[in-house]
């Protein structure tokens, strides 16, 4: 099984035998990150197995496993130059590490787990050489049932390996990548530039991972009207100290609008609140609330809009 948001950067072996749940949290919080997640059963020959998948695959290699998988990482990573990095979750220590590793590793796992204990961390702590990190997982049992517990395991482990693996190509200037993480049925990531952001459906349709369609679009013109007034305000030379907006979207009948062309069916309404704080007089705040429609985004909702779309 496989999990990617767009085209990767690097590529994750993850071998595990964790309940599905857990094992997509982990795989989305590294997809969200650029990488390419390939999973695989944990099982005595799990090493073999992921020296087979590695063959196949472009470098570099984030290794990670869980439980027994972690045993199988620590002893096949020796023998895969691709790897970058290395990390194990509540692993089973190896009977002997290999001398050495050939990356960085990170070791996490939680001092409550009653199924592989945290000693085996510390032996395979004391056994590897620098570079080497532990994180203690608090309160965390050995398969991560707890929702939110492999959440957070996934975003340690890939905010870790962002540090070992070369940055993603960033999209062009003025380009947005948006793609189907897997989270839920509507889970999306957004790649603007070298950031990420999460979108989905609240719930019950979604799974609430990240902001609504409509909450970017509200975001978008919130954050164009506090940074036009802030240029306006700079350039003037005015003692604004703040701005806060506040923007609400809702649908309403056409009817109910006299100010409106539009007079069937319903209209789109967004309220638009601007809080401005600073030593301003009378005048200044009134143009500058004037000013908040000639934000960029405002206008381009105001105005005629051409959406060309093409397969790619």
């Amino acid at each position: 099984m496989t999990t990617q948001t767009g085209l990767p950067h690097a590529h994750a072996l993850f071998a595990h035998n964790l309940p599905a749940a857990a094992a997509a949290a982990i795989s989305q919080a590294l997809a969200a990150n650029g990488l390419a997640v390939h999973q695989l059963e944990a099982s005595a020959a799990a090493a073999d197995e992921l020296l087979r998948l590695a063959e196949h695959l472009p470098g570099p290699l984030l290794l990670l496993g869980h439980g027994i998988g972690g045993t199988a990482v620590l002893l096949a990573a020796p023998h895969l130059p691709a790897t970058a990095a290395i990390a194990t979750l509540a692993a089973i220590a190896p009977g002997e590490l290999p001398a050495k590793l050939g990356a960085p590793l990170l070791i996490l796992h939680s001092p409550s787990d009653n199924a592989v204990g945290v000693d085996h961390a510390r032996r395979i702590f004391q056994a590897a050489r620098h570079p080497k990190s532990f994180l203690a997982l608090d309160g965390a049992d050995h398969e991560l049932s707890t929702p939110g517990d492999a959440a957070y395991a996934g975003t340690l482990i890939a905010t870790w390996a962002a540090r070992h693996l070369p940055e993603p190509a960033a999209e062009p200037e003025g380009h947005v990548l948006v793609t189907e993480n897997g989270t839920g049925s509507y889970g999306q990531t957004i790649s603007v530039g070298r950031h990420l952001i999460a979108a989905d459906e609240p719930r019950p349709l979604g799974e609430d991972s990240g902001l609504s369609p409509y909450d970017l679009l509200l975001a978008g013109l919130g954050a164009c009207t506090s940074m036009t007034l802030r240029m306006y305000a700079e350039r003037k030379g005015w003692p604004l100290e703040r701005v806060s907006v506040a923007l609400r979207h809702s649908r309403v009948h056409a009817r109910d609008c006299a100010d409106c062309e539009t007079k069937d069916g319903r209209l789109d309404r967004i309220e638009r609140s601007i809080r401005i704080t600073g030593q301003l007089d009378a005048a200044q705040r009134q143009r500058l609330m004037e000013i908040a429609d000639r934000c960029p985004v405002h206008r381009t909702l105001h105005s005629e809009i051409i959406i060309d779309t093409a397969a790619y």
